[in-house]
C-alpha cells in the first residue's frame, strides 16, 4: 500500500522485519514444544532460544540464490544459532510457518482495526446524543418524504458499527489459528502434541484439520468483514456528500484554516474526505472478492493464493485502518446547519404532512382511496401554486366538514415525527 494511506502503527505490522519476526516466533514456539516433548536436548534448545535472530538484508541476499524465502530465512537464522539449528523447522513445512505467522500478523492488524472501530462508535454515539432533537427532512429516492431526527442518522450508523465490531471480533478469532502438521497436513513426521503446545505458546488455537495450508475461508471471512466495515464508512460518506451539496447544505465537512478546495475556484469547499472514502471502499470489496477466489486450491495445496495474499491482506488492513481514522475525524468535526434543515423542510410548503392528513381522514371514516385522492389533489395544487398545503386544506370544505380546523392545525405539527425517537435510541443502546 502506498504511504499516503498508511498510518505508522498499521504500517509496522506489515513491514518485512515484522513478517520475519513472526516467522521466528513460530519457529521458536515449535522448538520450545519439541524440547518440552523431549526431542530437542536442553542445551540445543538453550542455544536456539538465546541466539536465534535474523537480518533482513542477509535474507534477501540468500534468497537471490535459493529462490525460496523460507529457506533463505532458515539459512540466515542458522548462521546465528550454529549447530543446534539442525532442530529448527524439524518435521515442518513452509506453510506451517507462513500460515501460522500470517495469523499473528492478521491478529495484530485486526486488533488495531477493532480499536479504531470502537473509537468510531463512540463518536457516532456522541453525535447521536447531540442531535437527538434536531429536526431535518427525511428523504426517499432523494425526494422529501417526512421530517425526522437528524440524530437518527448517527444512531443508525452506530447500530451498524456495533454489528461490525461483533463481526470483527469473530473474524479475529477465526484467523487466530495455527498449524504444525507437516507437508500434507497429516502429521507424518510430527506428533500432533507439538501443534497443541506451540499454538498455546503463541496464544493461537490449533486448527481441527489442515492440508498443507490453513483453509482460506477464514481469510476470506476476515476480508469480507473489512469490506463490510468499508461499506459502512461509504454509507456515512455518501450521506454527507449529498447533504453538503450547495442546494442542500445541511451538513459539511470541516474546512480548516489554510485549506484550499480548488486550484481554479477559490470559493470551493468540497467533500474530499467523503469522496475518498467512497472510492477506497471499492478497493476493499475487490480484495474481498479476490480472497474468495483463494479458497479453492489444488489437492492439498498450490500457491495460487500466496501472491494474491501478499497484496490483499496488508492492503485491506492498511486501507480500512486509514479509512477509519479519516471517518472518526469526519464524524467528530462534522459541521451541521440546523437552520438550513428547517428551511429545506419549509420549501415544500407543508407537503411533508400529507400522510398525517391522509391517516386522519381515514380515521374519520373515508376509504383510503377517497382520502388519498383528496389529499393528493390538494398536494398537487400546492406543488403547482407554491401556496402552503395548510391553507389549501383549510379552504377545502370537503376536509373541514370532516375534521375541525383546530385539529387540522394539530396535524401540521412536527412533534409526531419526534415522539418515538427516544424509544429508537433505547433500542440502539443510546441513553
Amino acid at each position: 500500500m502506498i504511504s499516503r494511506y498508511t498510518l505508522p502503527e498499521m504500517g509496522r505490522v506489515w513491514t518485512t522485519e515484522n513478517r520475519y519476526q513472526c516467522w521466528l516466533e513460530v519457529e521458536l514456539a515449535a522448538s520450545r514444544a519439541l524440547n518440552e516433548m523431549g526431542i530437542i536436548p536442553d542445551e540445543d534448545y538453550r542455544q536456539i532460544a538465546e541466539k536465534a535472530d535474523f537480518n533482513c538484508d542477509r535474507i534477501d541476499e540468500i534468497e537471490l540464490v535459493t529462490k525460496h524465502d523460507i529457506i533463505a530465512f532458515l539459512t540466515n537464522v542458522a548462521e546465528y544459532v550454529g549447530p543446534a539449528s539442525r532442530w529448527i523447522h524439524y518435521g515442518m513445512t513452509s506453510s506451517d510457518v507462513l500460515d501460522t505467522a500470517t495469523a499473528l500478523q492478521l491478529r495484530q492488524a485486526g486488533e488495531l482495526i477493532l480499536t479504531q472501530l470502537q473509537r468510531l462508535a463512540e463518536n457516532l454515539k456522541l453525535q447521536a446524543k447531540a442531535n437527538r432533537n434536531t429536526v431535518c427532512m427525511g428523504r426517499s429516492h432523494g425526494i422529501h418524504a417526512e421530517p425526522t431526527s437528524f440524530g437518527l442518522k448517527f444512531a443508525l450508523w452506530l447500530d451498524e458499527c456495533n454489528r461490525n465490531i461483533a463481526r470483527l471480533e469473530e473474524a479475529i478469532k477465526g484467523i487466530s489459528v495455527g498449524m504444525f502438521s507437516g507437508a500434507v497436513g497429516n502429521y507424518a513426521h510430527l506428533d500432533p502434541q507439538l501443534e497443541v503446545l506451540a499454538c498455546r505458546y503463541l496464544d493461537l488455537e490449533p486448527v481441527n484439520i489442515s492440508t498443507q495450508v490453513i483453509q482460506r475461508d477464514r481469510h476470506a471471512h476476515f476480508l469480507h468483514v473489512i469490506a463490510l466495515i468499508g461499506s459502512l464508512l461509504e454509507k456515512i460518506a455518501l450521506e454527507i456528500r449529498h447533504l453538503q451539496r450547495t442546494e442542500v447544505l445541511e451538513a459539511e465537512e470541516s474546512f480548516t484554516k489554510g485549506q484550499k478546495g480548488s486550484s481554479a475556484m477559490p470559493h470551493k469547499r468540497n467533500p474530499i474526505v467523503s469522496e475518498q472514502l467512497c472510492g477506497l471502499a471499492r478497493v476493499l470489496r475487490s480484495n474481498a472478492h479476490a480472497a474468495m477466489e483463494n479458497n479453492a486450491l489444488w489437492h492439498e495445496r498450490d500457491i495460487s493464493h500466496s501472491s494474491v495474499e501478499r497484496i490483499i491482506l496488508p492492503d485491506s488492513c492498511i486501507l480500512i485502518h486509514y479509512m477509519l481514522e479519516r471517518s472518526i475525524n469526519l464524524v467528530a468535526n462534522l459541521v451541521l446547519y440546523p437552520d438550513n434543515m428547517k428551511a429545506n423542510i419549509d420549501i415544500t410548503n407543508g407537503l411533508v404532512f400529507s400522510q398525517a392528513l391522509l391517516l386522519r381522514l381515514t380515521d374519520a371514516g373515508l376509504t383510503r382511496e377517497e382520502a388519498y385522492s383528496l389529499v393528493q389533489e390538494n398536494a398537487m395544487s400546492c406543488w403547482e401554486s407554491g401556496k402552503p398545503l395548510l391553507d389549501k386544506v383549510l379552504a377545502d370544505e370537503r376536509i373541514t366538514n370532516i375534521i375541525p380546523k383546530a385539529e387540522i392545525h394539530d396535524i401540521f405539527d412536527f412533534k409526531r415525527y419526534m415522539r418515538h425517537v427516544d424509544y429508537i435510541y433505547q433500542r440502539c443502546g443510546i441513553k
